[in-house]
């Protein structure tokens, strides 16, 4: 399930389990900045770093924002997915 926690500036999706991939953020303007993106060791390689960046493309295309990735991990999955390229800030 993904959510936008406000008061950490983290977007999170809960995992079976009880376990949460987020991603640190900060909102300027019109332009998402996404500065760190977290998964708990045991979740490493499952993916779920990648559905939550799915959901952030999602989220940002809906808030009209553009994504400006800061965190290598969110550039190179900006990189991989190129139907995403237009959000790119």
């Amino acid at each position: 399930m993904f959510s936008d926690n406000k008061n950490l500036q983290r977007f999170e999706r809960l995992v079976d389990g009880g376990r949460i991939v987020y991603a640190t953020y900060r909102i300027d303007g019109e332009t998402l900045y996404i500065n760190y993106v977290e998964a708990p060791p045991a979740l490493r390689g499952s993916g779920e770093a990648g559905r939550l960046m799915e959901d952030i493309a999602a989220h940002a295309r809906t808030a009209g924002l553009k994504l400006f990735p800061v965190c290598g991990y969110a550039a190179s999955w900006l990189r991989r997915h190129p139907e995403h390229a237009d959000l790119i800030a």
